[in-house]
């Protein structure tokens, strides 16, 4: 090294960013000897995590070539590049790049060695123009140490006497090894004197750098292929130190590529071979069954049974820097849910228990769970959602009806269920943010996960003997459920007119005490302009609605749901190349601008292929099969070339020097694992006849019995003004107390005292039985625990009695 220069110039480079979210390919071995994980995107890899999951550790990898004349090729703009599976559900990938001016031609096979954390790529060059010795091949890396690509330091050093490229950040390091020689190596800062700047103006790296350190750094270095058979193993490890970085890769190079890629094929087959043969080819050849469940595998932790992220990617990473950290590689509980639906679909009962066992362990006192978080739990985003507190509870549900939790395994997880009840019982039904994080209020969607979930955990407990607290659970469930027409169906009354529905549920209503709230006001509309930041309730639309049918509690023929499709399809649904998707509500703005720039906080939303999968079970709870296996063809349609499914498909004309392309995927999170779970579980409901994870209790309760509440709910967070005639008031509050009443002006005083729910609430059923509407009965309240009074006269009127076919009426 006695002809490199001490410290790289430029210090500290340009400001960092991500890279494409349009991932060809994802991988991981299965194995937790191997706590590494690979994407693909435009021929090359991309971000590499290390050591866990959910922690970017590089940008890209890729390669320059340049030759005489001053020609300069950069693989990932410069090539048309097929990328390939090696195997039906085998996340190892064939790379083939030919430039596009036919001068070069780049192969590569790339996999991560089950033994070590270890990414191998066999590489091979060929000159198509001219000789293979008229070009030079440099590698380029952009190390990203951890979750970010600033204050990162790289170096060029040894390991047991052969040259290494190395690089650090956030106490991580990796290093990168070649089965061939270097002919020469630098270190830069990124956009001032990396390898990139050197070779695009001299065609070399005429300045071989030893260290660029504490910035935006980037790592060259050019490999010989004069010797041999032409082919090149690199080796890029990770370690906690240089020396075990480098140790790692040696090692994986002594051992040889096809030793390593022979573990890898095993046992990823080991692991298909016992899944449910729900194997369909499609036109392309691509078994779109054995891509989604490996998807669903690649996603997971190896140090941390039942933990998988929502995507490896980032969405428009190129526009984003390390103010991103978390993009999409973070834990949704809902997302996970559905990936453990996915996994049960798919017969690994396995990894499905693993995944509620996780959500056990990162349960909150509360009883909820965050918004999203790392993999040790630490929350990202602070919103609460009510159907991520829900939707554990319906896994649970969902594995004691398959006969996976029983006896002592059920026992394990009822302080989590009850605990997880509780919370939706003192906080429910109006949620804090939607499924889509971003409006607070009464949901159909949200509203469908809580009542289902607390009539799912009603019969466990009840199962477990605790029969006064099912109870509880279920006249609660009743309540809010008979109320879901009058918080949530509206109409437009000239949309209504034009389509000749009665009305339709609209995405959200405004949060408020169960008594007031309703479809009327103003929806805030994030993402948007100002001057579109707001629409009228009853105008907002979303395919949400769906939900009351997939958790069973409105019939797929129930007049509320058909108006609502009409509606839907009327606002909602684009058609494309591959066939029909869908909007995720009106006035949508998560997505790219029309110019087709990434978005970046302001933008316009793009259909979801996920909402076919969605409407596929709707069809088919309908009875409407060859409309479900329709659509199921679309979703799969709405796949890149490698059968990954995207967030949103593009919806405007091609813009080629966008990637963007009518009905392709467009910059948004690539593969979307929630999306690859829906087509599992869409696999597996057309192979059953029957919605694989609707849930019983809904359809026996409302649809079949038509269970009517006779309560209704006040609570300090709920402070009913009004109760129809006929119904008992519900007093829920967190503590003990004895309540204070009357229904005729303090003339007469009765006194009850609450009782437990056993879910952590206190209550008590004042009768109102022989109070006449337009009366109030008034009440408060004295604390035993602290000996004190309320002091606060609190107020409900008694309305007009109203059964629920009349509530039901739009």
């Amino acid at each position: 090294m006695s002809d490199m220069i001490d410290f790289a110039t430029g210090a500290p480079g340009i400001g960092s960013r991500w890279t494409s979210s349009a991932k060809s390919g994802v991988g991981t071995a299965l194995s937790v000897a191997s706590p590494v994980w690979f994407t693909l995107s435009h021929g090359i890899l991309n971000e590499i995590y290390y050591p866990r999951v959910d922690s970017a550790c590089t940008r890209d990898f890729g390669f320059l070539v340049t030759g005489p004349d001053g020609y300069f090729s950069e693989e990932k703009r410069d090539c048309e590049q097929e990328t390939t599976p090696l195997e039906d559900g085998v996340p190892a990938f064939s790379i083939v790049n030919t430039a596009l001016d036919g001068a070069y031609r780049i192969r590569k096979q790339i996999i991560s060695d089950p033994a070590r954390a270890v990414v191998l790529q066999r590489i091979s060059f060929s000159a198509l123009k001219g000789r293979t010795r008229d070009y030079r091949v440099t590698a380029l890396l952009a190390p990203h140490l951890v979750n970010a690509g600033a204050s990162n330091s790289a170096w060029i050093g040894e390991f047991e006497g052969a040259p290494a490229l190395f690089a650090s950040g956030r106490s991580r390091y990796l290093a990168l090894v070649s089965s061939a020689p270097w002919r020469a190596m630098s270190a830069g800062f990124v956009g001032t004197s990396d390898g990139w700047q050197q070779l695009s103006r001299h065609g070399r790296l005429v300045d071989q750098y030893q260290r660029a350190d504490d910035g935006n750094v980037a790592l060259a270095g050019e490999i010989d292929f004069s010797g041999g058979d032409g082919s090149v193993v690199l080796a890029l490890g990770f370690g906690q130190t240089e020396h075990e970085a480098a140790a790692v890769a040696t090692r994986s190079l002594k051992d040889g590529f096809d030793h390593a890629l022979d573990k890898f094929i095993t046992g990823w087959r080991k692991w298909q071979d016992g899944l449910v043969p729900l194997d369909r080819k499609a036109e392309d050849g691509i078994n779109a069954y054995r891509v989604s469940t490996a998807v669903l595998a690649t996603h997971r932790a190896s140090d941390r049974p039942g933990a998988a992220v929502a995507s490896l990617s980032i969405p428009w990473g190129y526009s984003k820097g390390d103010d991103d950290l978390g993009g999409y590689h973070l834990v949704w509980p809902r997302d996970l849910v559905e990936t453990a639906g996915g996994f049960l679909a798919a017969g690994d009962a396995k990894a499905a228990l693993a995944i509620l066992d996780y959500l056990r362990e990162l349960q909150q006192p509360s009883g909820r769970w965050a918004q999203n978080f790392w993999l040790d739990g630490k929350p990202y985003w602070p919103g609460v959602q009510m159907d991520e507190c829900a939707f554990p509870i319906l896994l649970a549900d969902m594995l004691r009806r398959q006969g996976h939790l029983n006896g002592k395994t059920i026992r394990r997880f009822m302080p989590m269920i009850k605990s997880a009840a509780g919370y939706i019982l003192a906080n429910g039904p109006s949620t804090g943010e939607d499924r889509w994080e971003e409006d607070g209020g009464y949901s159909p969607f949200t509203l469908a996960v809580e009542i289902t979930a607390l009539l799912a955990a009603a019969d466990i407990l009840e199962a477990e003997g605790e029969t006064k607290a099912a109870h509880h659970l279920r006249e609660t469930a009743d309540c809010w459920n008979e109320q879901i027409e009058k918080w949530t169906f509206e109409g437009d009354p000239d949309l209504c007119r034009s389509l000749d529905i009665a009305g339709y549920y609209v995405r959200i209503a405004a949060p408020g005490a169960t008594d007031a709230a309703g479809p009327a006001g103003e929806t805030p509309i994030r993402n948007q302009t100002p001057d579109r930041s707001i629409m009228a309730s009853d105008a907002v639309i979303s395919p949400d609605a769906l939900a009351l049918v997939r958790f069973g509690l409105r019939a797929a023929d129930d007049p509320h749901i058909v108006d609502t499709v009409k509606a839907i399809d009327h606002t909602l649904r684009m058609e494309l190349p591959q066939g029909p998707l869908w909007y995720r509500y009106t006035g949508d703005g998560y997505g790219e601008h029309e110019d087709g720039r990434a978005f970046d906080g302001i933008g316009r939303g793009r259909p979801w292929p996920l909402l076919a999968g969605e409407r596929a079970h709707y069809e088919l709870a309908a009875g409407r099969t060859d409309a479900a296996k329709a659509l199921l063809e679309t979703f799969e349609k709405s796949a890149n070339a490698g059968g990954l499914l995207p967030e949103q498909s593009w919806d405007g004309p091609d813009m080629p020097d966008r990637e963007l392309y009518f009905g392709r995927p467009s910059g948004s999170a690539m593969p979307l694992v929630w999306a690859h779970s829906e087509h599992i579980k869409l696999l597996r409901s057309l192979a059953d006849g029957a919605v694989f994870d609707m849930p019983p209790q809904g359809r026996a309760r409302y649809i079949e019995k038509q269970t009517a509440s006779k309560i209704r709910i006040w609570r300090f967070d709920n402070r009913l003004a009004t109760i129809p005639a006929g119904k008992k008031l519900r007093i829920e509050l967190a503590d003990a107390a004895t309540i204070h009443w009357s229904a005729d002006g303090w003339s007469t005083v009765k006194d009850i005292k609450t009782k437990p729910s056993g879910l952590g609430t206190h209550f008590a059923d004042l009768p109102l039985k022989g109070v006449e509407p337009g009366h109030a009965v008034v009440f408060t309240f004295f604390w035993p625990e602290s000996g004190q009074w309320e002091n606060v006269d609190f107020t409900v009127r008694v309305g007009e009695q109203v059964d629920r076919q009349l509530e039901t009426e739009f």
